[in-house]
């Protein structure tokens, strides 16, 4: 797996369960990489869905993907504060082409107040009969759904204020070279 340097930018693609491409996010700076994460930023980042539609992200968003963990987390930097959306998804892999990622219909979306919301379950439920995933897939999402309601309560990682400061800090370092 191709390991991307500190300031570099990547695409990252998520794709659903049945291999289809479902979005694409071009030119993540990559802030941070180790054995088993990759932290970035998006700001103003162009984003392509499946159907061809093209839009920018509004604001800076530090984002967060683990090798293990069933999730990637999105940290918005908004004037009203930190807004995080939550994807339930398979851990990442890495090549010449792109960070990508299977993405499970699930999210967790958290308002700056502290405000959790499980969004999208009905198109879980939609898609888990569709394309038939695996019970111990099922299993694994809802067990990941415990870890990040318990990381989000605990302010752990990402969900830490100064986790935020600390990246979106290096990104812009990282910008000004």
């Amino acid at each position: 797996m191709r390991v991307p340097k500190e300031g570099e930018f990547i695409t990252i693609q998520s794709y659903k369960h049945d291999g289809s491409l479902h979005r694409t996010w071009r030119d993540t700076m990559v802030l941070k990489t180790s054995e088993q994460s990759v932290i970035g930023c998006n700001d103003h980042t162009l984003v392509t869905e499946a159907d061809g539609r093209r839009w920018l992200t509004r604001e800076p968003a530090i984002v967060y993907f683990h090798k293990h963990y069933w999730f990637n987390i999105i940290a918005m930097i908004r004037e009203n504060g930190i807004s995080y959306y939550c994807n339930l998804a398979s851990p990442y892999t890495m090549d010449e082409e792109a960070l990508k990622y299977i993405d499970y219909d699930l999210d967790i979306k958290v308002f700056p107040d502290g405000e959790k919301r499980l969004l999208d379950v009905d198109e879980y439920e939609a898609h888990r009969k569709k394309w038939q995933y695996p019970n111990d897939i099922d299993h694994i999402l809802k067990e990941n759904v415990k870890v990040l309601v318990e990381w989000i309560n605990e302010e752990k990682g990402p969900f830490s204020k100064e986790y935020v400061e600390l990246w979106y800090e290096r990104y812009q370092q990282l910008s000004q070279k």
